[in-house]
C-alpha cells in the first residue's frame, strides 16, 4: 500500500519492534486513501506529523491538539500555584519573624530574671562577708586584750625577778656568818626554783604572745582579703546595676518590638486574606476559562468531525473521479489501439467489422459477460505464471540434492541403529554388573546385619520397576524379636546399626583406602558401641581400609590404635596432640 514499517527507521527492543511494525510511514497525500485499508491496531504517520488510525481517527500536523491546550491551561494553573506558594512563603516568613521576636522577648525576660537572682545572690554574699568581718574584728579585739594582759604579766615577772636579784645581792653582802650558809643555800635554791618557774611562765607567756601575734597578723591579712573581696563585690554590684539598666533598656526595646510583632499577625492575616481572595478570583477565572475552553473544544471537535467527514467525502469523490478518468483514458487508449490493429489486420473501419464477419449485433452477448469471461481467462493465465526457462536445470539440481539427502538419511538411520545397539549392550552389561554387585552387597549386608545385631536378618530389594537400572532400593530389616519392617520404622540406634552394616557391605564389595566416620556411635548405647568396635576390628582384618573415627564416646576411643585431639594450652593458641595407645600399652606392661 506504499507504507513502510516504522521499525525500519527506529532501532528498538523486540517487544517494542513488534509494536512499531504496526505503524506505517506514508506520504501525506496517500494517507487518507490508505486509511480505509488498515486493520485493527494499525496506524499511519507522515513525515510531517499527520496521523491516520484504523478506527477512523485523523490528526493533522498543524492542528493544535487538545493535549496541547490542556498543557497550556495546566501551565497557567502551575503559575497560579507558584504565586500561591510565594504568598504562603511570605506568610511563613512573617510568622517566622513573629516567632523570633517572641523568642527574643522570652529570652530577655529570662535574662532579666537571672540578673535579678544574681543581684540578690551577690547582696546576700556581701552581707555574709560583712558579718564575717565583724566576727573577725571581735576576735582580733579579744586577742589584742589577751596580748596586753600577757605583756603586763611579763612586766610584773621581770620586776619581780629584778627585785629577787637585788635582794640576793643584798643578802650576799649582809651575810654575817658563814654558819647560815645552809639556810641561804636553801633560800637560794628556793629563789632559783621561783626564778625557773617565772622563766617557764615567761616562756609560756612569750609563746602565747607569739602565737597571738601570728594569729593577729593572719587576722589582719584575712581582714585585708575580706576588704578586697568586699571591694570586688561592690564593683560587681556596680556592674550588675549597669547590666540591669542595660537589660531594662533591652526589655523596653523588646516590649516595643513585641508590640510591633503583635500587630504583624493581623497585618499578615489581612495580606493572606487578600491573597486568598486573589487566589479565589483566579480560581473562578480559571474555572470560567476552563468552561469556555471545554465549550470551545467541544465545538472544535464537532467542527473537526464535520471537516473530517467532508474531507473523507471529498477524498472519495476525488479518488472516484481519478479512477474514472484513468479508466476513461485507458479505454480511449485501448480503443485507439484496437482501431489501429483493426485497420492494420482487417484493412477496414471498426464499424465495418460486423458486416464483414456476418454478425448480428443484436444477438451478441452482453459486455458484462464478456468482461467476466475475459477476467477469468486473465486470472487463469496469471495463475499459470511465466515460463521458467531454467526449470530443467533446477530439476537436475534438486534431484542431486534429494539423492544426497537420502544418502545422509540412510547413514543417520544406520548410525542410530548402531547407537541403539551399543546402548542396549551397555544397558545389558550394566544390568548384569548391577545385579552382580547388588547380590554381593545384599549377601554381605545380611551377614554384617546378623553380626551387629547378634541375630536377625536383613535384605535389599529393588522396587518400582523390573529394570534394575530404573528401580528404586528398599531396605527390609528384621532385628531379633521384631517383625520384618522397613528402615524408617526402626529406632534411631537400629537405623544407625543397619546403615553401618550397609556401608561396610559396600566397603567389602569395593574397598576404599580410607573411610571417615563422623559421630556414628552417638545414637548407640554401650553394648552396641562394643558391637560396632568389634565390627571395625573385623573390617581391619578383612580389608586394607584405614578408618578415621570422629567421636566423643570413651569406649570407642579406648578401642582405637591412635588418638588425635586439639587442645588450647594458651588462650588463642591451639595445639594438635596424639597418643599411640598400642605403644602406651607396651610401656605400661614393661613398667
Amino acid at each position: 500500500i506504499g507504507a513502510e514499517p516504522l521499525s525500519h527507521f527506529v532501532e528498538a527492543p523486540p517487544a517494542l519492534g513488534r509494536r512499531l511494525s504496526h505503524i506505517g510511514v506514508i506520504s501525506r497525500a496517500l494517507g487518507p486513501a490508505v486509511q480505509a485499508q488498515l486493520k485493527a491496531g494499525q496506524r499511519l504517520v507522515s513525515r510531517e506529523g499527520d496521523v491516520w488510525r484504523w478506527d477512523g481517527f485523523t490528526a493533522a500536523a498543524e492542528a493544535p491538539s487538545a493535549a496541547a491546550k490542556r498543557l497550556a491551561e495546566r501551565n497557567r494553573l502551575a503559575g497560579l500555584e507558584i504565586e500561591a506558594r510565594e504568598a504562603a512563603a511570605v506568610a511563613d516568613t512573617a510568622r517566622g519573624g513573629f516567632d523570633s521576636a517572641r523568642s527574643s522577648a522570652e529570652a530577655a525576660a529570662k535574662t532579666e530574671r537571672d540578673s535579678r537572682e544574681a543581684w540578690r545572690a551577690s547582696t546576700s554574699a556581701v552581707e555574709m562577708a560583712r558579718r564575717a568581718l565583724q566576727a573577725h574584728e571581735r576576735q582580733v579585739a579579744e586577742r589584742t586584750a589577751q596580748t596586753s594582759a600577757l605583756d603586763e604579766a611579763l612586766r610584773r615577772v621581770e620586776l619581780s625577778l629584778a627585785e629577787a636579784r637585788a635582794q640576793t645581792v643584798t643578802a650576799a653582802g649582809d651575810m654575817p656568818q658563814p654558819a647560815a650558809i645552809d639556810g641561804l643555800s636553801a633560800e637560794l635554791q628556793g629563789l632559783r626554783n621561783d626564778l625557773n618557774r617565772e622563766r617557764a611562765g615567761y616562756a609560756e607567756a612569750r609563746a602565747r604572745h607569739d602565737g597571738l601575734e601570728r594569729e593577729a597578723k593572719s587576722r589582719l591579712d584575712r581582714l585585708k582579703a575580706i576588704a578586697a573581696e568586699q571591694a570586688q563585690w561592690h564593683e560587681r554590684e556596680g556592674r550588675a546595676k549597669g547590666q540591669i539598666e542595660a537589660l531594662s533598656a533591652r526589655l523596653d526595646e523588646t516590649r516595643t518590638s513585641l508590640g510591633e510583632a503583635t500587630q504583624a499577625p493581623r497585618l499578615l492575616a489581612d495580606k493572606r486574606l487578600k491573597l486568598m481572595n486573589t487566589v479565589a478570583e483566579a480560581e473562578t477565572a480559571r474555572k470560567a476559562a476552563a468552561d469556555a475552553l471545554a465549550t470551545a473544544e467541544n465545538a472544535h471537535r464537532a467542527a473537526e468531525a464535520v471537516l473530517r467527514q467532508a474531507q473523507e467525502a471529498l477524498s472519495t469523490v476525488r479518488e472516484e473521479q481519478a479512477r474514472l478518468e484513468a479508466r476513461l483514458e485507458a479505454s480511449r487508449e485501448r480503443r485507439a489501439h484496437s482501431e489501429q490493429r483493426i485497420g492494420e489486420v482487417l484493412q477496414c473501419a471498426p464499424s465495418e467489422i460486423a458486416e464483414r464477419a456476418g454478425l448480428d449485433l443484436a444477438k451478441l452477448p452482453e459486455a458484462a459477460d464478456l468482461d467476466k469471461k475475459l477476467t477469468a481467462l486473465r486470472e487463469d493465465r496469471e495463475r499459470l505464471g511465466g515460463v521458467n526457462l531454467m526449470a530443467e536445470e533446477e530439476a537436475v539440481t534438486v534431484a542431486a540434492q534429494l539423492e544426497g539427502l537420502i544418502k545422509e538419511r540412510d547413514d543417520l538411520v544406520q548410525a542410530i541403529a548402531k547407537l541403539r545397539g551399543g546402548i542396549g549392550s551397555l544397558n545389558k552389561e550394566g544390568r548384569q554388573r548391577l545385579l552382580d554387585a547388588f547380590g554381593t552387597v545384599n549377601e554381605k549386608f545380611g551377614e554384617l546385619f546378623t553380626t551387629l545385631f547378634g541375630g536377625g536378618k536383613a535384605e535389599l530389594q529393588l522396587i518400582e520397576s523390573e529394570d534394575p537400572l530404573e528401580a528404586g532400593l528398599e531396605i527390609l530389616a528384621n532385628p531379633p524379636g521384631k517383625k520384618p519392617t522397613v528402615l524408617s520404622l526402626l529406632s534411631g540406634g537400629e537405623q544407625t546399626l543397619t546403615a553401618l552394616a550397609l556401608i561396610f557391605a559396600v566397603f567389602l564389595t569395593n574397598p576404599s583406602p580410607i573411610c571417615v566416620l563422623d559421630e556414628v556411635d552417638a545414637p548407640l548405647d554401650d553394648h552396641n558401641v562394643e558391637r560396632f568396635c568389634n565390627l571395625l576390628d573385623a573390617m581391619l582384618e578383612r580389608t586394607e581400609t584405614r578408618f578415621l573415627i570422629i567421636t566423643h564416646h570413651p569406649l570407642t576411643m579406648a578401642r582405637m590404635n591412635r588418638l588425635y585431639g586439639v587442645t588450647m594450652m594458651e588462650r588463642g593458641v591451639s595445639q594438635l596432640v596424639s597418643v599411640d595407645l598400642e605403644q602406651a600399652e607396651q610401656l605400661a606392661e614393661a613398667s
